[in-house]
């Protein structure tokens, strides 16, 4: 039962730093698309919440009580990764924290070796268990947290999980150009 906590404390953690990087941007900042292949930050947000929904819910045989548009199978290829004008951001958060819970609830009435069914897999592949699913969407949350990271701080500097991250070192703007400048310098050399 402790690895399954342990697990889950992992996802629960990526959650919430996927989350904090919308924390604080107007609207637009939160939507733009900041890569050529338009990512963007709330787009992660719904994506991340949307897959989680139907690895923990649909795998499961616990399949959502809520109809999602841009996951019906005639929606818009990617239109989990953008958020039109129509959908709010407080609407996406909203379905991220109902995604989490939904999925929550799942691991919590699951041993790790219940087994489901990924339907989208490759069927040779599509017979799991929850502790290959917990696995598996801690790697995709943190891997799209880590897209966000870098994201937000092409937006506005924000690094970290939140201003004065133990972890960033404390440095003034002109000593991280410095320190950007010896990187730029030795890549250069190499």
């Amino acid at each position: 039962m402790r690895d399954k906590a342990i697990l889950h404390g992992y996802l629960k953690r990526a959650r919430d730093g996927l989350l904090l990087k919308v924390e604080g941007l107007s609207d637009y900042d939160a939507r733009r698309p900041l890569t050529p292949t338009a990512t963007n930050l709330l787009g992660l947000v719904k994506h991340v919440a949307s897959v989680q929904l139907g690895y923990f819910g649909e795998t499961f045989g616990r399949p959502a009580d809520r109809v999602v548009p841009w996951l019906a199978d005639d929606a818009e290829p990617d239109a989990d990764m953008w958020v039109p004008a129509a959908e709010s951001r407080a609407e996406i958060v909203e379905f991220h924290h109902y995604s989490a819970a939904h999925s929550d609830a799942t691991i919590e009435a699951l041993s790790l070796d219940a087994v489901g069914e990924v339907p989208w897999w490759q069927p040779e592949k599509r017979q799991v268990t929850l502790h290959q699913i917990l696995v598996h969407m801690i790697a995709e949350t943190a891997r799209h947290a880590g897209h966000a990271d870098i994201l937000r701080e092409t937006i506005d500097g924000e690094v970290g999980l939140r201003s004065g991250d133990p972890n960033i070192p404390g440095r003034s703007p002109d000593e991280w150009a410095a320190y950007r400048a010896r990187v730029e310098a030795e890549a250069r050399r190499a």
